[in-house]
């Protein structure tokens, strides 16, 4: 514990000292004064932001232009006192960003996000390259434009999404737990390990010869070896005797952080790769929900001071600027369907999940903005490229916020544009006639299958008579648009056909019109392109005879349902998955009506404070 105050106090020293050495206060105004007027004008902006539904961060960078001496109002003249703060909370950021590496989880993800996520990164730098030599910029020449790397800077750029966009709209649309909402994440995390090795490589740009840059791997391999021991046989008896203490998570927290920072500098390497390597070295901790949760507010406050001191450097944007700025977010935005598409493609994942995650993953990462700023100060690029990509974050922060909103309108364009390509789906019109065929006259079908129906299909198979599995399941078809799932329901001998069920072209061609039982188990809120109560009447054209079961997540909602002419009403937190399945065999030896209506009553029965 004494070696982790050392380290804190080795690092946090410094800035302290900056921070406290007394200056003319025409020189350098008030620290204090300088920290309120920052954010309080960061607070007015995030405000606009969040009513107008754009990233925070954004308005932090707004808030630097007014106040700051380029060009706004001048009101912060000298920006040493904010820099000093915001280096912590660069630290700080860091720290939660190698918080969020699970390398369990990541190794389980799964071939196309570890496929993906290894080789999306380096294709894409790549391909920067070659498209911003062809617009003017070399590398490692002092004269050149942008300085002498900036070239490599916004090929880096051009190869990171913002983690925090992309969580936060997903979260918002319910589609985390989807398909493509993993691979989204997988690769954002893939992602933030290029960003180790780019802070690794960035401390050799000026003498990128083998050795030092060898030299510069070995230290930072033996810093991630020692925090990696140091984690597993020392971290864990310390948590655990101050586990009931939350004050003590959190300064024990910090002065982990800090302590690797300072083994980093001491090792001649940056303390934002020493951050980065200690979230990392805790992020299986059972403490790591903990953690997060107790630095994240303090991480804002100098998170904020941070981007607004950005946003104080950003020069007065010339026409050239916003040329290259629009040239440069075009191509991030191209460099994403042109990577990721086809290598999910190439994995028999289909339109769907293969242009998802591209369409998703169209912005600039938050980090890009960091490692602009460590390069300025190291001289490695010029002020107009760090002007070029904050414009780059602005513009492709907006666009794809639209984008991620909108993405399944979008992947249906795209889809159409690729049919015409001849770039065939899985599962496509051609194919669909004859799947259906083959697994057509099923009396149960699921439209859609997520896991609600996953519970109850399980139930089916756990009811076995004589040994023998139950004769339901190969009365089963399921229509989705999930090949994971396809591949795990062929294995357990449960007919599927690749489809999504918002297009009336998909029901129609497969084959459902003898079915006695229809279910959509999905709630709206998951649902994509369509509804219910639109399934229910689709489904009502094709196949009158039929039962259908729809899903509804509130009492007023089934009972609405019940009005459109549902069968039955599924009601997740009120049925369990045995209740249903017993339900669906009642139903089909008996028939629905009885049921309705007794669920019906019971339903106006229940006077719920938020039915």
């Amino acid at each position: 514990m004494v070696m982790v105050v050392v380290g804190l106090v080795h690092l946090v020293l410094p800035l302290v000292a900056a921070a406290a050495t007394p200056a003319a206060p025409a020189a350098h105004g008030h620290l204090l004064s300088d920290i309120a007027l920052c954010i309080g004008v960061a607070a007015m902006f995030a405000f606009l932001a969040s009513q107008s539904k754009q990233p925070t961060i954004l308005a932090y960078l707004a808030a630097g232009v007014l106040i700051g001496p380029e060009m706004g109002l001048a009101w912060i003249t000298d920006q040493q006192n904010i820099e000093t703060i915001s280096e912590i909370g660069l630290i700080l950021l860091l720290f939660m960003i190698g918080l969020e590496i699970d390398l369990k989880k990541l190794l389980a993800s799964g071939k196309a996000v570890i496929v993906t996520g290894i080789l999306q990164f380096p294709i894409c730098f790549a391909l920067g390259l070659l498209f911003f030599s062809a617009i003017g910029f070399r590398m490692g020449q002092a004269e050149a434009m942008g300085g002498p790397f900036g070239l490599a800077y916004l090929a880096l750029a051009s190869g990171l999404s913002s983690t925090m966009i992309v969580v936060k709209l997903l979260y918002d649309k319910f589609e985390l737990d989807t398909l493509p909402g993993r691979i989204s994440l997988g690769i954002l995390v893939f992602q933030d390990l290029w960003i180790i090795v780019a802070l690794a490589m960035q401390q050799n740009l000026d003498n990128p010869q083998i050795g030092p840059l060898a030299a510069s791997f070995g230290k930072g391999a033996l810093l991630v070896l020692m925090s990696f021991l140091l984690s597993k046989y020392v971290l864990p008896t310390v948590f655990r005797a101050i586990a009931k203490l939350p004050e003590l998570v959190l300064v024990t927290s910090l002065a982990w952080v800090f302590l690797v920072c300072a083994g980093a500098n001491y090792a001649g390497l940056s303390p934002e790769m020493g951050a980065l390597i200690a979230g990392v070295a805790i992020s299986t901790f059972p403490y790591n929900l903990d953690v997060i949760a107790k630095v994240t507010s303090i991480r804002d406050f100098f998170v904020t001071l941070y981007f607004v001191g950005l946003g104080m450097r950003i020069p007065m944007p010339t026409v050239s600027i916003l040329l290259i700025a629009v040239a440069a977010a075009a191509f991030l935005i191209a460099s994403r369907f042109v990577t990721i598409f086809p290598m999910l493609y190439l994995m028999r994942l289909g339109h769907r999940t293969s242009l998802l995650p591209a369409i998703n993953l169209t912005q600039m990462c938050d980090f890009t903005l960091v490692f602009a700023s460590l390069g300025l100060a190291a001289g490695h690029i010029d002020r107009p490229i760090v002007a070029v990509l904050i414009l780059v974050y602005a513009m492709t922060s907006m666009t794809s916020t639209y984008m991620i909103n909108y993405n399944h309108r979008l992947y249906q364009l795209l889809s159409n544009l690729l049919w015409h390509l001849r770039i065939r789906d899985i599962g496509t019109r051609e194919e669909l006639p004859e799947a259906a065929a083959s697994h057509g006259g099923k009396r149960i079908v699921f439209l859609g299958f997520f896991r609600e129906a996953s519970s109850i299909l399980h139930e089916f198979e756990l009811s076995r008579v004589e040994g023998r599995r139950h004769a339901l399941l190969d009365d089963v078809l399921v229509i989705d648009f999930n090949p994971e799932v396809h591949a795990e329901l062929r294995r357990r001998g449960i007919a599927c056909i690749y489809g999504d069920i918002a297009h009336m072209d998909t029901l129609h061609h497969a084959n459902i019109h003898s079915a006695e039982l229809i279910m959509s188990t999905i709630p709206d809120a998951i649902l994509k392109g369509t509804n219910n109560a639109r399934v229910l009447r689709q489904v009502r054209s094709l196949c009158p005879h039929a039962k259908v079961m729809g899903t509804a997540e509130s009492i007023p909602k089934a009972l609405q349902l019940y009005q459109q002419g549902a069968d039955y009403v599924f009601l997740p937190r009120l049925h369990s998955a045995k209740q249903m399945a017993e339900l669906i065999e009642e139903g089909l030896r008996e028939g629905f009506d009885a049921l309705r209506d007794q669920h019906i009553a019971e339903l106006r029965q229940r006077h719920e404070v938020l039915a």
